[in-house]
């Protein structure tokens, strides 16, 4: 039986990612924010088996529960039962984030005036990064959307690149 190609294998499942991304971008996020709820329960409830397991062999004065494992088991448990407040969550820190940064760098070049000449072309990243704190801000599902369309166009280029080079170089 033929061995399958490792860089076909990654070209199909490149190709199969960005269709799911674009076809089902809603989806995909919700189930990206869902399997980092998972990535973070695991972990917690690994620690907090140690602790179990710890404290049966230690004295019980000696073993401290492990807040930080029953915090990781509810933010996971919180990410998978409201991924969709956490998405909007985020995308409105992101937006907070990049406006109060774009308006401080405005600023401190406003400021920088007193001591020296700022030749117009600073301005222009500062003033990007504000536009794009209130865009994330006002369309805040838009925005993760494109970004995932753009990832799934992304994604889909490299696996067809992939099954080229695949074709082109393969060994007869």
């Amino acid at each position: 039986m033929k061995q399958i190609n490792n860089t076909l294998l990654r070209s199909i499942f490149a190709i199969l990612l960005g269709l799911m991304l674009i076809l089902w971008t809603e989806l995909a996020i919700l189930y990206l924010v869902m399997t980092i709820g998972v990535l973070f329960i695991f972990p917690g409830i690994i620690s907090l088996l140690s602790y179990f397991t710890q404290r049966k062999l230690q004295s019980a004065s000696k073993a401290i529960f492990p807040i930080e494992s029953a915090g990781s088991i509810l933010f996971g448990a919180w990410l998978l039962i409201m991924p969709e407040f956490f998405v909007n969550i985020l995308m409105y820190i992101f937006g907070g984030l990049l406006l109060i940064a774009g308006i401080h760098q405005l600023i401190t070049l406003i400021l920088a005036r007193k001591w020296n000449i700022i030749p117009w072309p600073f301005y222009i990243m500062p003033t990007i990064t504000l536009a794009i704190g209130i865009i994330i801000i006002v369309y805040p599902f838009a925005v993760i959307t494109n970004t995932f369309i753009l990832f799934g166009a992304t994604s889909i280029f490299y696996g067809l690149c992939e099954a080229i080079s695949w074709l082109r170089f393969r060994k007869r």
